[in-house]
């Protein structure tokens, strides 16, 4: 099959989505370094105060394997779905696992300190990460089903 008739057998979609999801996933990379390097000047300008920088600074060694997880397992799927691997699949899956433990952690386990008021639409983001994560795992799953990734 030549490159011009594999490439027609792709969905339109299979790039919207890939270019979106690396979007999306690319910020949550820029945060992970911005966050794990003490990028002071981008935690404060997140709304971050005093006891949120605490926070983090303060987090357990053992939290950085699933939210390194969550995070460049994701960047590495959209990759993956743009390459139309379906290997793709796993890097989500990996990906919706992190998301999970970290969704557990930050809620149950050792939830942050309040945020400020103008803030406060935030909590719900690692909700919106793991449905976000979970309809990825989905789509790319969908799409090696239909051999669309190889």
């Amino acid at each position: 099959m030549t490159d011009i008739a594999r490439r027609a057998a792709t969905p339109w979609h299979l790039w919207l989505v890939g270019l979106l999801s690396l979007a999306w996933n690319g910020y949550g990379a820029f945060d992970y370094i911005q966050t794990t390097t003490r990028g002071e000047a981008y935690m404060r300008a997140s709304g971050f105060g005093d006891d949120m920088i605490a926070y983090f600074n303060a987090m357990p060694t053992w939290m950085y394997v699933p939210w390194t997880l969550g995070v460049w397992g994701a960047v590495i799927g959209s990759l993956l779905l743009l390459a139309r691997s379906r290997f793709a699949v796993h890097a989500f899956g990996l990906s919706l696992i992190g998301a999970l433990v970290s969704l557990v952690y930050s809620k149950f386990i050792n939830p942050p300190p309040a945020l400020p008021p103008e803030f406060a639409m935030m909590e719900w983001m690692p909700y919106v990460i793991v449905v976000i994560a979970a309809l990825l795992l989905w789509y790319a799953s969908a799409m090696a089903k239909k051999a669309v990734l190889r």
